[in-house]
Formats: structure tokens, C-alpha cells, sequence
């Protein structure tokens, strides 16, 4: 009894330490996006006398957050979208249908997953210059599909690896075209895996600075997570405003994580393991 209590202390305490140092710089931020400029340049530690809202209607008005979150809403949901299109696709592809070569693709794609951004950047800079995309929704959201797709890729073909083979063998028999077991079956069945690779891919598009900097480089279409490291250069007398577009940016991931975090779990690991 005394060596399982000891074993609980001894995971409890660094995951207890883990959790604080997670949570604090959200508060932290939080408190000071609720003070004056004057209240936190005399203690940025205190808490603050109240909740004021000032700062961050001023962030979302006059800054130009609201543009900022409207633009990355529409390239993250039509990134997502493409995504999931495409990945489930693939994964349904390389995991139930034999044809030549479909082994070595997916070690392309695995192989693809360990290559940097900051390797192909530049050529992709060059490519979407010569198309006319740089400075463009479509431009940005065929940069995130090319980034992420081969995580996507990889998930979805996990997940499908655990489905079993007899399934897709009687949708054939009951007369399904290789489109009607993907459209009736497969996207059905990948529902979880779906959720969990959507979310995550949300979360790395919705977060992404270096691949929105680069493509986007007019003030207009900056994407909401460029637009809150702008304010630090032009806000950096006034703390409390920068700190209200952190907290703007940070709010709808914290909120999805917390409602789907069973699902993104669940979703990554159902292809960990045959069952």
C-alpha cells in the first residue's frame, strides 16, 4: 500500500508541477489584459481591481483583430476541409487497395513528415510568386494542404489499416464501386481519426506564424496569430492592449481542446494497435 501511494506521489507532483506551469501564462495573461497601462507598469504581478473589457474591445476594434480572426477562420476552415478530403482519401487508399508502388509512397510520405519547413520554403516562396497565389487565401491555403498533409496522410491510413478487410470485401460483393466503399463505408468508419486529425490540423494551421508570414505579406490578409505579433512592435508601450490579442487568439483553441480532447485522444490512437 505504501509503495503504490509513494508511486502516485512520484507521478502527481511532476504532472501537478507540468499543469501549473501550463496554466499560469494564461492567467498571467489574462490578469493583465484586464488592467490599465498605469496598473501594470506600477506591478504586473498584482492582480487587477477588476474585470475591464476596454482592452480587449480596443484589440478587436481598433487594432484590427476582428479582421485578423475572420481571415484566419476562412483559410483554417477551407485548409481543414482540403485536408480531410484528401488525406482520407489517400489513407483509404494506401491502406485497402493493392496497386504497384503503394509501399513505397508511403514511405515517401513518412519521409516527407521529417523534412523542415524552413528546407522548402524558399522554393515554395518561388513557386507561389510565379503562380500569382502569394498574397492570396488560396495561395496560403495550398501552403498549409502541402505542409500537413502528409500527417494527415499518415493518421488516416493507421486508422484505416485497423478496419477489417472483410468489410470493404462484402461492400465490393454487394456491388459498391472502389467510390461508393470510400463515400458509404470508409468516411463512416474514420469519423474518429477525422475528428482527431481535424482539430490537430486546426490547431497547426490556426497557430501557424512562419507559413502566413511568408505568404501573406500585406497587412490586410494577415493571419490572426501574425496579427497579435504585429501588436508587439506597435503596442509595446501599452502591454495590456498586446496581451488582450494574445488572449483573443488563444481563447478558441483553448475552447476546442477542451471540449474534443477525449476525441483528438481516442482518434490517435485508435490506429496504434489491430483490433
Amino acid at each position: 500500500m505504501a509503495g503504490r501511494r509513494l508511486t502516485r506521489w512520484v507521478v502527481a507532483v511532476p504532472m501537478a508541477g507540468l499543469a501549473l506551469a501550463t496554466i499560469y501564462p494564461l492567467v498571467f495573461t489574462t490578469n493583465v489584459a484586464m488592467k490599465t497601462r498605469r496598473e501594470y507598469i506600477l506591478d504586473r504581478f498584482s492582480l487587477s481591481d477588476s474585470l475591464r473589457w476596454d482592452n480587449i474591445a480596443a484589440a478587436w476594434t481598433n487594432v484590427g483583430m476582428s479582421r485578423y480572426f475572420l481571415n484566419s477562420a476562412v483559410v483554417v476552415t477551407c485548409s481543414v476541409a482540403l485536408l480531410l478530403l484528401f488525406g482520407s482519401m489517400a489513407g483509404f487508399a494506401l491502406a485497402r487497395l493493392r496497386f504497384r508502388g503503394s509501399s513505397v509512397l508511403f514511405l515517401g510520405i513518412l519521409a516527407a513528415l521529417f523534412i523542415p519547413f524552413q528546407v522548402i520554403m524558399v522554393p515554395l516562396a518561388r513557386i507561389m510568386a510565379d503562380a500569382g497565389l502569394v498574397d492570396t487565401y488560396p495561395g496560403l491555403v495550398l501552403a498549409y494542404v502541402a505542409q500537413f498533409l502528409p500527417f494527415t496522410v499518415f493518421l488516416m491510413t493507421s486508422y484505416y489499416s485497423t478496419v477489417p478487410a472483410e468489410i470493404v470485401d462484402a461492400a465490393r460483393i454487394d456491388g459498391n464501386t472502389v467510390y461508393g466503399v470510400y463515400w458509404r463505408i470508409m468516411l463512416p468508419l474514420g469519423a474518429p481519426a477525422l475528428v482527431s486529425v481535424g482539430v490537430l490540423n486546426a490547431l497547426f494551421c490556426w497557430n501557424d506564424v512562419l507559413i502566413s508570414l511568408l505568404m501573406m505579406p500585406s497587412a490586410d490578409h494577415r493571419t490572426l496569430m501574425v496579427g497579435v505579433t504585429s501588436l508587439r512592435g506597435q503596442y509595446s508601450d501599452d502591454i495590456p492592449v498586446f496581451a488582450s490579442g494574445v488572449l483573443i487568439a488563444a481563447v478558441p483553441v483553448l475552447v476546442v481542446y477542451l471540449f474534443l480532447q477525449r476525441r483528438i485522444a481516442d482518434g490517435v490512437t485508435a490506429g496504434a494497435t489491430k483490433g
